[in-house]
């Protein structure tokens, strides 16, 4: 055991079992179906993220207003403040927007601490299709409710559609060449930067929340094309893929491997071998943790308090540009696999926790003069949080016996949910201590 040096869908269920024995069609060549896994694994990290990225940009205005019951369509995106403390130097919403965070992913995080305890006795198929339904009934739920609370069980419904979505198709990826990551963490981040555009672009437009979510609704379709028809079934290949020369140079550091291992025994190792696989993770989990909670305490903390009177944007508009920059960087980041790859995880935890003290000052002695300082600076923090999530479960690939693979990423996707829920408790007694002071 080292350190940090260093079934398709089992398969879809019994019936993809069984025709495996039949004679099959020719296989594609190898080029176009490492295209179509390639396509395949980018739409489906873009529509598995969209609409838990989506409620996080709607965030501000599910809890600034609550829709008339009988006149939704004419709604007005940018509704003017109501102030939570009229004596206070901020412009509060009565609730933090951490409440919708917490609502979009403590539901993530059951689903990520019960996954590896039995998650993987469900086939894969099944999985995807609640995943495209939750998701869906999400933007409905969202969009015809008329009051707080029912917009938060809509919330609800998408972060279960992420968390099982980033569960189940992290441990897929172990049967596929291992460049199949890069094209997932790409596609997350295209989903936030997609999402948070979508969602300010329509709303700049003067489309009604409403409309902007039902607008929507294709990407859980799309979901599920990508899935049953665009990825192939897995064949015998060697997963090392481009990493074949770096992986041959040295042996996996977390778990040990033999040469008849293979991702599918993931799920048959003992409690005892579950656990160690797990302890040497602990140098990428840790760090990945304190990422997340930093980014999110400033997005669904600080974002709100950082208001600036002095421009042309209301406190609405400046909330929605805040989330599309910050998922611009994440993008940016998580599509740069490619470019370079980072080793030590740890720097860019604590690069995020210095952006976090610089905001949380800011917000409490009002020093920056200009909107777009914040800008740069949010832009800037979705580079680090792109770049810890791409490179994390790169090196995991990396360094993960075949025999632990499929385990070990599904374990790990716990560390940035993590993060964000702590960030989200934490960030709400911050919101009402922030939003009493004079």
């Amino acid at each position: 055991m080292g350190g940090c040096e260093g079934s398709r869908w089992r398969l879809l269920d019994s019936e993809r079992e069984e025709t495996t024995s039949e004679p099959q069609a020719p296989l594609l060549e190898p080029q176009s179906a490492h295209w179509k896994n390639a396509v395949g694994f980018w739409l489906l990290g873009l529509c598995n993220n969209f609409s838990y990225v989506v409620m996080l940009s709607a965030a501000h205005d599910i809890l600034r207003h609550e829709r008339a019951s009988g006149n939704q369509s004419h709604v007005d995106p940018s509704p003017m403040p109501i102030p939570h403390n009229s004596s206070s130097r901020f412009d509060c919403n009565s609730l933090s927007t951490a409440a919708v965070l917490l609502a979009d992913i403590l539901p993530t995080l059951i689903i990520k601490l019960l996954a590896p305890l039995g998650l993987h006795l469900l086939p894969y198929s099944p999985r995807v299709l609640v995943s495209g339904v939750c998701s869906a009934g999400s933007f409905i739920l969202v969009a015809f409710s008329h009051s707080v609370a029912i917009s938060l069980c809509g919330v609800v419904l998408a972060s279960i559609s992420s968390g099982l979505g980033e569960v189940t198709f992290l441990s897929l990826t172990a049967f596929y060449p291992r460049a199949v990551i890069s094209w997932w963490s790409s596609g997350t981040g295209g989903a936030g930067l997609l999402g948070a555009l979508s969602y300010l672009g329509l709303t700049q437009a003067g489309l009604s929340p409403q409309h902007t979510l039902l607008s929507m609704l294709g990407i859980p379709a799309l979901l599920l094309a990508s899935y049953f028809l665009l990825l192939t079934s897995p064949e015998p290949q060697d997963p090392g893929g481009e990493d074949e020369a770096e992986t041959a140079a040295r042996q996996p550091l977390i778990g040990s491997e033999t040469s008849e291992s293979k991702p599918g025994s993931s799920w048959n190792l003992s409690l005892q071998e579950r656990w160690m696989v797990f302890k040497g993770l602990l140098c990428y989990i840790v760090p990945l943790v304190l990422v997340y909670f930093a980014e999110y305490f400033i997005n669904q903390g600080l974002f709100e308090l950082l208001f600036f009177r002095n421009t042309s944007l209301s406190h609405a508009q400046q909330y929605r540009w805040y989330q599309m920059l910050y998922q611009a960087g994440v993008f940016a980041s998580r599509s740069s696999l490619r470019c370079f790859h980072i080793r030590f995880i740890w720097v860019l935890a604590l690069l995020q926790c210095l952006n976090l003290a610089f905001l949380l000052a800011d917000v409490l002695l009002t020093f920056l003069p200009s909107i777009y300082i914040v800008f740069l600076i949010i832009l800037y923090e979705g580079l680090l949080g792109g770049a810890a999530y791409v490179n994390t479960f790169h090196n995991i690939a990396l360094e993960t016996s075949d025999q632990h693979r499929e385990f070990a990423m599904a374990a790990a996707c716990i560390s940035d949910t993590l993060g964000i829920s702590l960030s989200g408790v934490l960030a709400l007694p911050l919101h009402d201590f922030l939003c009493q002071l004079p």
